[in-house]
Parts: structure tokens; sequence; C-alpha cells
């Protein structure tokens, strides 16, 4: 018999650092952020004249008006840690000048646990708000 091999184990923390999106208007993308985030537990941890930050504890999510927007596609995608939540978060998000790209349901393509809505911010990004297994 030979010697047994060790196990591996792999641990991976968060991926991202952080997110930064350029806006065209800060305070309008501020109030849309601030409604749809809100109802997911997270606040604003930075604020300045050019850029504001999120989190629950630590800002990882920005946007800044540093430099006018270039044109192109951007998505991000926020956890939720509930249904209530993400309905919650994407109708704030809609009163505060979204427009709707998806509304919430559990989308069969993304198998059993998941639920989602996306909506598109001011300045026209999609944004998504997630509940979905590990």
């Amino acid at each position: 018999m030979g010697a047994s091999q060790p196990k591996l184990v792999c641990t991976l923390g968060p991926m991202l650092h952080y997110v930064s999106i350029r806006v065209s208007d800060l305070e309008r993308s501020a109030a849309f952020y601030d409604a749809m985030l809100g109802p997911m537990g997270w606040r604003r941890q930075t604020d300045d004249s050019e850029a504001i930050g999120w989190g629950l504890v630590t800002p990882v999510f920005f946007i800044t008006n540093r430099e006018a927007p270039h044109p192109g596609f951007g998505q991000v995608s926020f956890r939720a840690n509930s249904i209530p939540a993400v309905k919650a978060a994407y109708e704030a998000g809609l009163e505060s000048g979204g427009q709707s790209v998806a509304e919430p349901s559990s989308p069969p393509s993304r198998g059993p646990g998941s639920y989602a809505a996306r909506l598109s911010d001011p300045d026209g990004y999609e944004v998504q708000l997630a509940v979905a297994p590990d």
C-alpha cells in the first residue's frame, strides 16, 4: 500500500475587489442606487463631489463622474438575501428612474432556487438583483 495522497482544499474569497461605473449625472444616479440598494441592506459608505460608494460594511460598488461615460454595454449583478429583498429593490429602482428589463421571477434556465430581476439605471447600465444557490 502506498502513502495516502494529500487532500487538496481550495477556499476562495471574494473574486472582485470593487466595481466602479461612470455616470452622466452623479446625483440622479445616486438617488437611483440609494433607493435600489437600500432594501438589500447596502448603504452609502463614501460620498464626495466626484464619487459615491455603497456596500454592506465597506464600499465595493462606486459611481463616479470623474470622466464622461463612454458608450457600451455594462452590467452589474447584486446578490440579495431573499426574494422579498429582490422585489423591494426592483420596485424602489423603478420608482427612482430605472426601466424594467425583466420582472422578478424564477428563470428556469438558472436552475432551482434562483430568483432574479433586471432593470436599467438612468445611464442605461443593466442591473440584476438576484438570489441564487451557492
